[in-house]
């Protein structure tokens, strides 16, 4: 299971949500099978949907169609 806390942590340079729904893609594609949304992301553009927007990044991965 992804932690959000440990993949923010884990990764200090990512400064906008955009990077960390990035992130979540990979975390994804990566073969996790769930994600815990343990802590609220503290960026400044951080949308009030994040949980969903979060939700479906990890779901979808990185694929596009």
């Amino acid at each position: 299971m992804a932690k959000l806390s440990d993949l923010i942590i884990s990764n200090p340079d990512v400064k906008t949500f955009p990077e960390l729904e990035l992130l979540v893609r990979l975390a994804g594609d990566a073969g996790e099978m769930f994600i815990e949304m343990d802590v609220k992301p503290d960026f400044r553009d951080t949308p009030r949907k994040w949980e969903w927007l979060l939700e479906a990044a990890f779901t979808n991965g990185t694929t596009y169609d």
